[in-house]
């Protein structure tokens, strides 16, 4: 049997693997190594499909293992960093009673950071049966959901001085971030995928504008950029979808 085979599942694998790894650090609130190892995650996401692409074997294994990976590293890993930035918010409210299984108070209001996981794990299973997310989506992808969440975490430690950062110390700012995050990756809203079929710049004015726009965005305003970065492939897609 050939080796091709094997090699994009291999490395959907180091996806899961990674994605495992953060959820650890992010369970222990060092969120800057749960994004490293988060984003390692995606990078492994991208390149298993192009492999199974450029060796001709998709199958209905890779498919299913790669949304089975997706939901730790896409799924998961947010919904933990979302936990932690609630946790170390200013307002914490609904305490389970400390009698309760004889537990110290604690707050219920982080727990609703997992709505997002909830949230990628349905789109996930959604995009699966969905014929019409093929050169496309429809909704955001959990990978870029989770680079949005991901670059909040990195903004709180190496950012503490940004705007962004005093928001990520409101609990209802937060609350507004995993409604808005979790209508966004089941919304039935196109948005285009980055991926070249020609290297035109009229076909892909589209893709051009936002790498030009990361680039500018990461480099004056750093992980906030990437946040940004996000908004602006939103916004690329609703007026692509207009125009």
């Amino acid at each position: 049997m050939s080796l091709k085979k094997f090699i994009p599942n291999g490395i959907t694998l180091l996806n899961l693997f990674s994605g495992c790894i953060a959820v650890y650090f992010a369970s222990t609130n060092k969120l800057e190594v749960a994004a490293f190892f988060a984003l390692l995650g995606i990078f492994f996401d991208f390149f298993d499909g192009f492999f199974a692409r450029l060796f001709n074997v998709q199958s209905e294994l890779g498919l299913q293992l790669d949304s089975l990976a997706d939901m730790v590293t896409s799924g998961m890993v947010p919904g933990m960093i979302l936990f932690q930035l609630l946790k170390n918010s200013h307002l914490a409210f609904y305490t389970i009673p400390p009698n309760l299984l004889n537990a110290h108070p604690t707050s219920l209001v982080p727990f609703l950071g997992f709505i997002v996981t909830v949230a990628s794990g349905y789109r996930l299973a959604k995009f699966n049966i969905d014929t019409r997310q093929t050169s496309s989506f429809i909704g955001l992808p959990t990978p870029a959901n989770t680079l949005l969440i991901v670059s909040l975490g990195l903004i709180s430690v190496f950012q503490p001085e940004s705007l962004i950062a005093g928001w990520l110390t409101n609990t209802y700012i937060l609350l507004g971030i995993i409604v808005f995050c979790s209508y966004m990756l089941n919304a039935e809203i196109p948005l285009f995928a980055l991926k070249f079929k020609t290297w035109g710049i009229k076909e892909n004015w589209i893709r051009y504008t936002l790498i030009v726009g990361t680039i500018i965005l990461v480099l004056f305003l750093g992980y906030v950029g990437i946040f940004a970065t996000i908004l602006l492939y939103i916004l690329l897609s609703l007026i692509h979808k207009n125009s």
